[in-house]
């Protein structure tokens, strides 16, 4: 029988700590201009912390298969601009509308279809561009905490070679230490602190459903979901997209009124749990994502804690944390895009435009980088068959 391995637990705190420290404070940000107060703030985040955790806890355990969901950061972005002169009632009913479409999405099997139209090397390609500028954060640090940063790489490669399940962890504990003995933690204001979920009753406005309902729509499938479902691609996961993204917006419009906004495949924390230093075995790396799971439900029960502890880190030191950790899945995405001399171009310019950032009428560099990708890839095609 398979049971878990410190290994699992580690890539699914590492996973936990990247997915709230890079984007939390967005999140923030677009409560604060729904109108939300404090107390609705930390149901926002109860709300996200329990969605997140129960559909990566149960897809896994379920498909047997790493399957990590994640709030959409671009929506929150999106959120945190648009809905500024609208209320908190009207952001709700903006969030079950948002659900509502990626639900039909995945029960209609659209997602599905449009998706095995792209050939693996493009899937791993963007899923390369994706994670570059993340990594390129971490190792940029050098230059500000050199001795911080230094010392986290020397003791990753060492234990690379000679203790590769435990590099990850333990290099997290060093971090901290040296973090700690630098002045760069603070724990002042850090108590523990359940979280309430507060009911919020949606109303629903034509203008503000299609001036931002549709758009938040878009970049969660488009700039969330296609790199999310890359991502197992890439890794080699054949479960059937159509489940998981109706489970996501089947949560969405459940936890909609507590403020969850919007649910989607992870990719970057994703990437962390199907790595091998998640796992040497890819059929049981499914418990790296169930831990995830397990560390996202706490997360959302103490969100009031959390984000004071998340905030008490350097955000050098977790930028770092999870370069190491996606080091493997980088070269490994990078080797499978350039793998095929004849579509080499395609994946190139795929990595590139999905890793400048870049973004088009709100949607993300990911969503260009594939269409664009698959524009010259079909071209080459068509041309060599002439």
């Amino acid at each position: 029988m398979d049971t878990p391995k410190l290994s699992h637990i580690s890539s699914g705190f590492v996973a936990v700590l990247v997915g709230y420290t890079s984007s939390v404070a967005i999140i923030f940000q677009a409560a604060i201009a729904a109108g939300a107060n404090s107390d609705q703030i930390s149901s926002w985040l109860w709300a996200l912390g329990v969605g997140m955790g129960t559909t990566s806890f149960g897809l896994s355990l379920y498909y047997k298969t790493p399957i990590l969901t994640a709030w959409s950061t671009p929506g929150a972005a999106l959120l945190a601009t648009g809905l500024a002169g609208t209320n908190i009632e009207e952001a709700i009913g903006i969030f079950i509308f948002c659900s509502a479409l990626i639900t039909l999405c995945g029960v209609t099997g659209i997602f599905e279809k449009v998706m095995s139209y792209v050939p693996h090397t493009l899937a791993s390609a963007m899923l390369a561009g994706v994670l570059f500028p993340f990594a390129l954060n971490g190792f940029s640090a050098l230059s500000t905490h050199t001795s911080l940063i230094g010392s986290m790489i020397l003791t990753f490669f060492i234990l690379k070679k000679f203790w590769p399940i435990y590099a990850i962890p333990v290099v997290l504990i060093i971090g901290v230490v040296i973090a700690s003995s630098q002045d760069l933690v603070i724990y002042e204001g850090i108590t523990l602190q359940l979280s309430s979920p507060i009911w919020i009753n949606p109303t629903f406005s034509i203008e503000s459903i299609l001036g931002i309902g549709i758009p938040l729509f878009i970049v969660t499938m488009a700039s969330q979901n296609v790199p999310g479902l890359a991502v197992l691609r890439s890794h080699g996961y054949k479960t059937s997209s159509s489940p998981l993204i109706s489970w996501t917006g089947i949560t969405g419009m459940l936890l909609a009124p507590f403020g969850g906004f919007a649910f989607n495949l992870a990719a970057i924390t994703a990437a962390i749990c199907m790595g091998e230093d998640a796992d040497k075995n890819k059929h049981t790396r499914y418990f790296a994502s169930m831990w995830a799971g397990v560390f996202y439900i706490a997360m959302g029960l103490f969100s009031t804690t959390v984000v004071a502890l998340f905030t008490a880190f350097p955000q050098e030191l977790i930028f770092a944390i999870a370069a190491l950790a996606l080091l493997g899945t980088i070269g490994n995405s990078l080797y499978q895009a350039l793998s095929q001399t004849s579509e080499r171009d395609a994946a190139l310019i795929t990595f590139l435009i999905t890793a400048s950032g870049m973004s088009i009428a709100g949607i993300g560099s990911a969503f260009w980088g594939l269409v664009i990708g698959l524009g010259v890839y079909h071209f080459y095609l068509y041309n060599n068959y002439k």
